[in-house]
């Protein structure tokens, strides 16, 4: 895995010099992780990228989905990087390594905790997220490498314990 993850780090670092001829100070601490999501749960159109990126302290998610249902989707990050399951259970719960409640993104609920994507009626939606506390590529408990990120079938209520009511798994990628 340690491997997987410097190779991510350095065809980052290679692609960003490639493109901008920028220093090696420059792109030494920009890291990306990236899942590709895929269908679960019956659903047979979804697809989709995230791509987690930036400085350490100042990590993004950039997610885009396409041939998702039409309306709004809790969106988390699940505590294991498996979606081989029909239903994506073998992703487990929500990733939560503190121990928060749950709720809308921030620091005082799941790392894991998204908030929700609208799907418009032609099936894309974006959605962009920011958390100091997420890690890329560091092994620690906090890093988002290892994890998968999945949407659900229905709306977060952002405060029902412990997964805001958001339904099943109609979508998931593992975070590489």
């Amino acid at each position: 895995m340690k491997a997987l993850i410097m190779a991510s780090t350095i065809a980052v670092g290679l692609g960003a010099l490639g493109a901008s001829c920028g220093s090696d100070d420059d792109d030494a601490k920009v890291a990306q992780a990236h899942a590709t999501l895929l269908p679960k749960s019956g659903n047979t159109t979804l697809g989709g990228t995230a791509t987690f990126s930036g400085d350490p302290g100042s990590i993004s998610l950039t997610l885009t989905v396409t041939g998702a249902p039409e309306g709004v989707h809790g969106v988390h990050i699940h505590e294991t990087g498996d979606c081989s399951a029909a239903d994506a259970m073998s992703a487990g719960g929500h990733w939560n390594p503190a121990m928060h409640m749950h709720g809308a993104s921030g620091p005082s609920s799941h790392l894991g905790d998204l908030g929700n994507l609208t799907v418009a009626a032609g099936g894309a939606g974006n959605l962009t997220v920011s958390n100091a506390g997420w890690e890329i590529g560091t092994g620690t408990a906090s890093d988002v490498v290892g994890k998968a990120l999945v949407v659900h079938a229905m709306q977060d209520d952002l405060a029902t314990q412990p997964t805001g009511n958001s339904g099943g798994r109609i979508g998931c990628g593992v975070i590489q």
